[in-house]
């Protein structure tokens, strides 16, 4: 049953977002604010099947943080994206570069003015990313950072990479880390499988601007992946992974 309702959500999810990204080719000529609200349309269209067809909810905890804040998530899944925009708002994404290339999606980011980086680049790309993340916030915007740059399995090792603690002392702002578990829902080869259930993500408390990068980094893996291994215990994680990440806590 699982396979073939993830099936039938499969073939919601080309069908709108053929439609979607083909029927507002032309909001690419148009001001931002088109490609926005064309954006936030497909997301929640996408978090609708999710619920309808694939009877996957989700819980929102915790205080959503105001525009202008430095959010640093746990990325396990897709589905953390979609709901992350939509919850966020006015939000630039930090991504990596390779999806720039992606056809729609790509063009559409790069309309958004979300921020694409290359990890080879090292000291230049932080560089680049604090400028623009500045910039994102000068408008108004909220800026989301998945501190590990790659999505990870349940019970996966952490691997926490530099960029994050360069925004947070660039922007001279609070970091409100994020935890969730999406990734015991969209499983399978290719996050194919959408098993029934519901996501938590959960908003944890600020981490307070001036912390010394270590302090920072240690500080930020710990409230992360503390409360990731209770969501994957309420999400009925197996125990081996609970224990993983158990382990791995600071």
């Amino acid at each position: 049953m699982i396979f073939v309702r993830s099936a039938v959500y499969f073939l919601w999810f080309v069908g709108l977002s053929v439609a979607l990204n083909v029927g507002i080719l032309p909001a690419l000529l148009l001001p931002r604010r088109f490609v926005r609200f064309a954006a936030r349309a497909w997301c929640r269209g996408q978090l609708w099947g999710l619920r309808t067809i694939a009877g996957l909810s989700c819980e929102v905890r915790g205080e959503i943080p105001p525009p202008g804040a430095l959010v640093a998530a746990k990325h396990m899944s897709m589905w953390d994206t979609l709901a992350l925009f939509l919850l966020l708002g006015n939000v630039t994404i930090v991504l990596k570069r390779g999806l720039m290339l992606v056809p729609f999606y790509g063009w559409y980011a790069l309309k958004l003015r979300f921020i694409f980086i290359d990890r080879r680049a090292r000291i230049s790309a932080l560089r680049q990313l604090a400028t623009r993340a500045r910039a994102a916030v000068d408008r108004g915007e909220s800026i989301l950072i998945f501190p590990e740059g790659t999505r990870k399995s349940p019970g996966a090792a952490p691997d926490y990479k530099p960029g994050v603690a360069a925004l947070y002392e660039q922007l001279g702002r609070a970091c409100i880390p994020v935890a969730l578990n999406s990734g015991l829902y969209w499983t399978g080869p290719a996050g194919f499988l959408k098993r029934p259930g519901k996501v938590i993500v959960q908003f944890l408390p600020a981490i307070p601007p001036g912390l010394k990068r270590r302090a920072f980094m240690a500080t930020l893996e710990q409230r992360i992946e503390t409360a990731m291994a209770g969501l994957l215990a309420e999400g009925g994680a197996p125990l081996r992974d609970r224990n993983t990440l158990a382990e791995q806590r600071p």
